[in-house]
């Protein structure tokens, strides 16, 4: 192998023209003669047996040219980026140049490589900074939520009404078929949910525990467009109605959910978690418009590669999550009409601040020449296993040393963006939106030194998750602790 030329072109990308010689191409043709003798059909032969002089006489050597090729191509193509000392970040798109013969081929090779940057300013800023405070209403929100997770759904004789959750078996049916996606098993419906169809669990209200009932339903216009504005019947079987138990708010409530004796000092550690978390929150925003900043002023040709990869990415975290909820992927685009392409054409953009902001946490490491040592990678790996609640030894199974390693080096970059950085009173909002109706803010790129959230691609509606209804056994621990954000 020998590369002819290597030439920076737009967008970082890099064409390489590499040639195979007659040497290289010899052992790629033996290779394909091998795996492809099987196939061919030589007449006094067994297949397989047939020598490879005999099937090139036959059909010409032009015969393994082909298979030749893509057996050569990956090892040259990998030893001319690693000659040329080039940090690929994607696929190459890849053709011949001239003829193939026997004595090789020359092929050119256009691949994205990452971009050059040229940092902006990144000390000195000025950015927001919340200001934390926590009244009485937080409290009671929260409160409610430790109340709505210790509520119990108990069977009850009656028609179902708003707000009961209906045990049911479903199948939907156009025209007098089945359709895909239509049908459910025991499934649990909290009514007034609007997890469903408009109009379904209207139709499911006044149903008692074995009655059986034909919901007709017209699918809105912009719904899958194998449903869109069709009229279909479900068959609705109700095996149970449950309504929701919801227990006092007093001291034994306290005591149950709680390590706290009475309800006022349940509410205090509430009052306390909420400030710890909305400070944590504040401390966060604060560093992400810091980021967000010098990430806008940096300068590069960002690759497409590396923004489609960083998109499906996205979506990928989005399947997990859903799947996480017990909702398969493919239900859940049948169900909401969105088209897979829609994802990924919505996650481009948040995919492109994801890779600049990336791009710009490299820079400033590479600016202040910043490094990590095996022991600052041990010290990582020991605050993990405590976040996790796992033993070092099994966290380093999961989480490879250089991960870990790039997290404390990109830590560390942004705290010299931080440390430098002034805080100034937000400006007022037209609408203060309370804890219980966060406003619909624009999502920023998840930074590596912190734990990744599941990105949602914009556009996606995010799935409802299903309240867990057994009461909780009394612990001596606060509940709300351990899964702050859900209480918010």
């Amino acid at each position: 192998m020998s590369v002819k030329s290597c030439e920076k072109i737009e967008k970082s990308q890099v064409a390489l023209t590499i040639e195979v010689e007659a040497a290289e191409f010899e052992a790629a043709m033996e290779k394909a003669y091998r795996k492809m003798r099987g196939k061919i059909n030589v007449p006094g032969f067994r297949p397989g047996k047939a020598p490879r002089k005999i099937i090139e006489g036959m059909y010409g050597a032009e015969v393994f040219f082909d298979e030749a090729i893509n057996i050569a191509f990956p090892d040259a193509y990998e030893a001319a980026v690693k000659e040329k000392e080039l940090q690929v970040v994607g696929y190459p798109s890849v053709e011949l140049v001239g003829e193939c013969t026997r004595q090789g081929f020359t092929f050119k090779a256009v691949a994205p490589v990452y971009p050059e940057v040229t940092l902006g300013q990144y000390k000195g800023l000025t950015a927001p900074k919340e200001e934390v405070q926590v009244t009485s209403e937080d409290v009671d929100r929260r409160l409610q939520t430790l109340t709505d997770r210790n509520t119990r759904l108990v069977s009850v004789e009656r028609e179902a009404k708003e707000g009961d959750t209906a045990v049911i078996d479903f199948e939907g049916f156009l025209d007098g078929k089945p359709f895909d996606g239509g049908k459910g098993t025991n499934h649990s419906l909290e009514l007034g949910s609007h997890s469903f169809v408009p109009g379904f669990e209207e139709q499911v209200a006044g149903m008692k525990a074995g009655e059986e009932k034909d919901i007709d339903i017209t699918f809105p216009e912009d719904y899958h467009a194998d449903l869109a504005g069709k009229a279909v019947v479900f068959k609705v079987k109700c095996h149970e109605v449950k309504e929701k138990e919801v227990p006092a708010l007093d001291d034994e409530f306290a005591k149950d959910v709680s390590e706290f004796d009475t309800l006022d000092e349940l509410k205090a550690d509430l009052e306390k978690q909420i400030k710890e978390e909305r400070e944590k929150d504040a401390q966060r925003g604060f560093e992400d418009a810091l980021m967000e900043q010098v990430a806008q002023g940096i300068t590069a040709e960002v690759p497409d590669a590396m923004v489609e990869g960083q998109a499906r990415q996205f979506v990928e975290n989005f399947r997990t999550q859903i799947a996480q909820q017990g909702i398969p992927y493919d239900q859940y685009l049948q169900m909401t009409g969105i088209q897979e392409s829609k994802l990924l054409e919505d996650a481009k953009e948040p995919a492109l601040r994801q890779v600049k902001m990336d791009l710009a946490v490299m820079a400033v490491i590479k600016a202040e020449n910043i490094e990590a040592s095996d022991e600052d990678v041990e010290e990582e790996y020991k605050k993990l296993a405590e976040q996790f609640g796992m033993d070092v030894e099994m966290v380093k199974k999961y989480i490879q040393a250089d991960q870990v390693k790039d997290q404390v080096c990109s830590r560390r970059a942004i705290d010299v963006v931080v440390e430098s950085a002034t805080a100034v009173k937000p400006e007022e909002k037209p609408e203060e939106k309370s804890e219980e109706e966060p406003a619909a803010e624009e999502k920023k790129p998840a930074r590596k030194p912190r734990k990744k959230k599941t990105e949602e691609p914009e556009g996606a509606e995010p799935a409802t998750e299903e309240k867990k209804p057994a009461r909780k056994p009394r612990k001596k621990k606060t509940e709300e602790s351990e899964e702050p954000k859900d209480a918010e």
